[in-house]
């Protein structure tokens, strides 16, 4: 009987209106996901310091000094650190 009545609701429902009602539905899902995710990354220590992430975020456009070619190339940087 439930299924007699959904198939008969969806022959009523043109595709556009299914397809919108799905992309809605799909964005409430994501929001929700975005939510608990966030609620759940809290981090228990605090927040980075915001010049920290400035710093950071500099130094990732950054290019480059040195290039890792394999676990050779690393051993000699770090010996040249030193």
């Amino acid at each position: 009987m439930f299924l007699k009545i959904i198939f008969y609701i969806l022959r009523l429902m043109t595709t556009k209106t299914i397809t919108r009602q799905l992309n809605n539905l799909s964005q409430e899902v994501n929001m929700i996901r975005s939510f608990i995710i966030g609620m759940a990354r809290k981090d228990p220590e605090g927040e980075y310091r915001s010049e920290f992430v400035k710093r950071i975020k500099k130094a990732a456009l950054e290019k480059p000094i040195y290039s890792y070619t394999g676990k050779g190339s690393l051993s000699k940087l770090i010996k040249k650190a030193r």
